[in-house]
């Protein structure tokens, strides 16, 4: 048995260590396809999305990177804004492309049989690695949206060739210390193929272009009942697991909350990084920059920066208890062949409250033990309503 007292230790130390980027997005007004709702002191520029990133990270000392989407976060000048971040306490994390609001892309970007449209794609990422250069971000990630609705819309086999051509030609691209990360999408917005569906499709690509392309995987991009932490498992024993893009779902690409809908799935997957040794950068990783932890999600209903907190605490929640697994003794009940005594050893640490173990963090790390009650006491949600009035609001695909 593992002695508890050096286990609590190692996992303070761990967490000391762990890092979960935030989306500028997640920031700005959302809702359905039905209705987008507005609330009072939502950011109306990326310098203020940035602003409310770093409140926080002020409160739990963990998010110490926003990632920007282009073209929702243009500015005129990009080395002002990571100059703002950084005085902010915070700084740039990935650069966002975006394959699926221009008129040209009704029938594919990246795969479109119009050699033209894809350059027009292609050249869309030049942009965004000009942005990489100019914030100091280290990561382009893909999300492609392409697909067909009907069989016989496109040649299959054809749009896979057009995709990796269009992927080396942005890989090209990249500096040396640069990293390409490959999102994939079990459907939506195409409804009878989808060109990335899943994470073996992207891995093969992310394969053929070099060690510098890795993985995403966004929990809420899998068919029903996938047992997502095997998928975690095999991309880290490729070395291509390059990142998370953490929220909850009920049914489909919801982007709840992380840890909302199922926190157990969420301790599977954040055990199996754990176990692996994955949690810190690793040395098979060029950039250095190890498997982001990152967040993408919306706030319909909620409050927009108490809903980044409560999803940043939750992951924390999460990582605890997964460091907290007492793995001599899995391991000796998977290997006598103990089936309940070996679900035990997960179950305990899993029915752990870690409450007291972050509080104990965080005041060493001499932030507030609550984070979510002390940002409500800051005043800060109260004083950017009444400084935010007039000008356009940010929104989803603003």
């Amino acid at each position: 048995m593992t002695d508890l007292a050096s286990t609590r230790e190692r996992a303070l130390a761990a967490l000391r260590e762990q890092t979960i980027e935030l989306p500028s997005w997640a920031f700005g007004n959302s809702g359905t396809r039905f209705k987008v709702f507005g609330t009072p002191g939502t950011p109306r520029d990326p310098f203020e999305k940035i602003s409310d990133a770093a409140q926080v990270h002020a409160f739990t000392g963990v998010a110490p990177r926003v990632s920007l989407h282009i073209p929702w976060d243009l500015v005129d000048d990009y080395e002002k804004l990571a100059a703002h971040a950084a005085d902010s306490g915070v700084a740039i994390g990935m650069i966002n492309s975006n394959l699926f609001q221009d008129d040209a892309y009704k029938f594919g970007s990246l795969t479109h049989p119009d050699p033209q449209v894809r350059a027009k794609a292609v050249a869309h990422h030049a942009q965004c690695v000009d942005v990489m250069r100019a914030t100091g971000s280290k990561e382009l990630k893909l999300w492609l949206p392409d697909g067909t609705n009907y069989p016989g819309q496109d040649d299959l086999r054809d749009r896979q060739e057009r995709l990796a051509d269009s992927l080396q030609q942005i890989y090209a691209l990249l500096d040396e210390d640069h990293r390409l990360v490959l999102e994939y999408k079990f459907f939506e917005p195409a409804f009878y193929h989808t060109d990335i569906p899943d994470w073996g499709t992207s891995l093969l690509h992310c394969l053929a272009l070099g060690e510098r392309a890795k993985v995403v995987l966004d929990t809420g991009h899998h068919a029903p009942g996938t047992n997502i932490e095997f998928i975690v498992v095999q991309l880290i024993r490729a070395g291509r697991l390059g990142a998370f893009d953490f929220n909850s779902r009920f049914y489909a690409d919801d982007d709840l909350m992380a840890g909302a809908a199922d926190p157990f799935q969420l301790f599977r997957i954040v055990y199996e990084i754990v176990r692996s040794n994955a949690l810190t950068p690793q040395p098979w990783d060029p950039a250095g920059t190890g498997v982001n932890f990152m967040l993408d999600q919306c706030h319909n209903v909620e409050e927009k920066i108490p809903g980044q907190i409560r999803s940043v605490t939750n992951i924390q929640q999460a990582t605890a208890k997964a460091l907290l697994v007492d793995r001599e003794a899995l391991t000796a009940a998977q290997r006598a062949g103990d089936v309940l005594g070996a679900n035990d050893v997960l179950m305990d640490a899993y029915a752990t409250d870690v409450r007291p173990l972050l509080a104990e963090l965080r005041e060493s790390m001499g932030l507030d033990a609550d984070p979510m009650a002390a940002f409500k006491a800051s005043g800060y949600a109260a004083r950017i309503a009444a400084e935010r009035v007039g000008g356009r609001q940010a929104g989803w695909g603003a």
